[in-house]
């Protein structure tokens, strides 16, 4: 079964359709991740977009129960240079065709996809459409170019109610934007009593829960679409330690003061290397964002750059010189990904108890 990838700028992909038969729009974006594609697929981050994979070969374990980072899949699509017809490893469950045909995503091999990559670097992230040979490219072409590309993901991808997945240890709220299962598998390993909360929770409900800290997750889209957050991370600001990851840190940095801006091709793959500015450290970093904070904006705020890109000097960290905050733009939990970062979560309950512990001194202190 062919099928065409038409792109905004009329470049035309004839390649093998896979998965769902069905017709798909969305913004087109490249992963250099060599592996981990069954987590990419599951990333809710890439809800609305259509995902290439630069390595070659994918599909070739399979898919199986346990490396999902989301229950349902949000991408758009998905194109490779070659789809693996028959994975084999010990967990595989099921192909790729299989699990895209079950879960209604369509996807495209057989093209070359140095080639499509290379044009993303160059003009930055295009609309694009992968289709049937039937359909009139010049029509397909004109549809697409009028299309606006939504700006509600958050919204689609987030919790609808509250729930709790619970421990014995501190209680954090989870803000969930489009929350990878990877953040929560961290918080749980810790054996934190943890509470996910949908991304237009308030700060009010928040604190009405107790928690001793709050974590703003990942997520899809542009942060400038989803001001209610902002409005919430202000008002949390000096009330409880925060930790914010990826859209997290970009809504953070807002709520602050500074500003954030759309990349031209952003970070997606799990080999980014990042400084940390006060020791020198790199760590090989897991990243999934088409959006930055502006270095510059960040100067006229109480907040301080804690971590740089290595490839391109963009923002990677920040944390608030006045209250218990911090936030990266990559992804501590990884899945996929190398787990340099992973201590971050150490790192952020050890402020959750320096912090009990100036409070409980307080307290002390005022009964004397």
């Amino acid at each position: 079964m062919k099928k065409q990838l038409i792109l905004e700028d009329g470049t035309v992909f004839i390649g093998d359709g896979f998965g769902s038969d069905t017709n798909t729009v969305g913004e087109v974006v490249f992963n250099t991740g060599m592996t981990g594609y069954q987590e990419i697929i599951s990333d809710p981050s890439y809800c609305g977009q259509i995902v290439t994979l630069t390595y070659p070969l994918i599909g070739n374990y399979g898919i199986n129960r346990d490396d999902f980072e989301s229950i349902s899949p949000a991408i758009q699509g998905f194109i490779v240079k070659e789809a693996a017809d028959f994975p084999s490893n010990w967990r595989n469950e099921k192909s790729l065709n299989e699990y895209f045909q079950m879960k209604n995503i369509p996807g495209i091999a057989g093209i070359d996809t140095r080639k499509l990559t290379r044009i993303i670097r160059q003009h930055g992230t295009l609309k694009g459409a992968i289709c049937g040979m039937e359909e009139d490219t010049e029509s397909v072409l004109e549809k697409l170019r009028a299309t606006k590309l939504r700006n509600d993901q958050v919204k689609a991808v987030s919790t609808k109610t509250p729930y709790p997945s619970p421990g014995r240890g501190r209680r954090v709220v989870l803000v969930d934007f489009g929350m990878k299962h990877g953040i929560l598998r961290e918080l749980n390993k810790r054996d934190c009593d943890v509470i996910v909360v949908p991304y237009n929770t308030t700060a009010e409900d928040i604190l009405n829960l107790s928690p001793d800290g709050v974590m703003l997750s990942n997520g899809p889209g542009d942060p400038k679409d989803v001001p209610e957050a902002i409005t919430m991370i202000n008002s949390l600001l000096g009330q409880v330690p925060l930790f914010g990851i990826c859209l997290g840190h970009q809504l953070f940095a807002l709520a602050c003061g500074a500003n954030t801006e759309k990349m031209k091709f952003g970070h997606r793959g799990s080999n980014h290397p990042v400084k940390e500015l006060v020791t020198g450290k790199i760590a090989i970093t897991s990243q999934n964002h088409g959006y930055t904070v502006e270095e510059h904006s960040v100067m006229n705020t109480r907040l301080e750059v804690t971590h740089i890109a290595l490839n391109d000097g963009t923002v990677e960290g920040l944390k608030h010189k006045d209250y218990p905050a911090f936030t990266v733009q990559y992804h501590p939990e990884a899945s996929p990904g190398p787990e340099d970062a992973n201590g971050l979560f150490e790192q952020f309950l050890k402020m959750i108890e320096i912090e009990k512990q100036e409070g409980a001194n307080k307290c002390q202190s005022v009964q004397i």
